[in-house]
């Protein structure tokens, strides 16, 4: 019975730790910053899944855990780390909702499109129950991609594995089919529905980050237009502030920035060094 408690008492005592060591992680702040991807090492899906005994579920779950607790240093956040993480959590297991969820929200939106789709690509062929990364993806190819097409299919994927939302979903898609809807309105409209029924304060903060930057991006092409409509073909963001048509340009919350890019004024995406092949 004392050989009971005691082991009792130690487990509780450890418990007690673990969850004060959490409390205190989730109350620092949070700020990325770039660093080389040489300073943080991910394992291979392969590899893991032998570590692992083979059990490709259980190296999903404990990797996607284990980024999670150690993503984060002293209050800074390693973007590369997490978009190499992440992707790799997807190919154990494409069927991890936080996964998805959190790739989507971070990583596209935080200047990694690609990788953030890769995720929302695998989880949209592994959840067949579930339109949310459809989603997402309809959401992602309308706004980065420009390829509305693929954007209404995936849409159309949505309603059906959707039905309390399929109605608004067919819609957006007729629209989008008509280009009758704004991209960037409705990614906007998307962004900030997300951020506000998250329940997530970390995340929340983060999320709205991603609606500043997506506002300064409105701001620039709706001063793009005006500019064109005035003078000439855009060459240079500098001259919308010469011109007068904004009084500077707007600061990216995330300092990634934006940039011209064949005409049209975009968000500058993160490069991934080693990322591209594994497209």
């Amino acid at each position: 019975m004392f050989k009971r408690s005691s082991s009792f008492l130690f487990a509780l005592a450890g418990f007690a730790v673990f969850v004060a060591a959490v409390l205190w992680r989730s109350g620092q702040p949070i700020v990325f910053h770039n660093i080389t991807v040489e300073d943080r090492v991910v394992v291979s899906a392969p590899v893991l899944t032998v570590l692992y005994g083979g059990d490709r579920f259980l190296a999903a779950n404990l990797e996607a855990i284990r980024l999670s607790a150690t993503a984060v240093d002293q209050g800074q956040a390693d973007l590369h780390y997490l978009v190499r993480a992440q992707v790799v959590v997807a190919r154990l297991n494409a069927c991890h909702e936080d996964n998805y969820y959190l790739a989507n929200g971070l990583l596209t939106w935080g200047g990694a499109v690609a990788e953030g789709n890769e995720v929302l690509r695998r989880a949209i062929m592994c959840r067949f129950w579930d339109g949310i990364p459809a989603f997402f993806y309809g959401v992602n190819l309308a706004f980065f991609g420009k390829d509305k097409e693929q954007a209404v299919q995936a849409f159309e994927i949505a309603a059906e594995r959707w039905p309390e939302n399929a109605v608004t979903l067919k819609r957006m898609a007729i629209m989008l089919r008509a280009e009758a809807l704004a991209d960037e309105r409705l990614a906007l409209s998307y962004l900030m529905q997300q951020r506000d029924t998250t329940h997530d304060t970390k995340l929340r903060e983060m999320l709205d980050k991603r609606v500043e930057r997506l506002q300064g991006l409105i701001e620039l092409r709706t001063a793009q237009r005006r500019y064109e409509e005035a003078y000439a073909p855009l060459q240079d963001l500098q001259q919308l502030v010469d011109s007068g048509e904004i009084s500077m340009l707007p600061q990216d919350p995330l300092r990634l920035g934006y940039e011209l890019r064949d005409g049209r004024i975009e968000f500058r995406e993160l490069k991934i060094p080693g990322m591209e092949s594994q497209q």
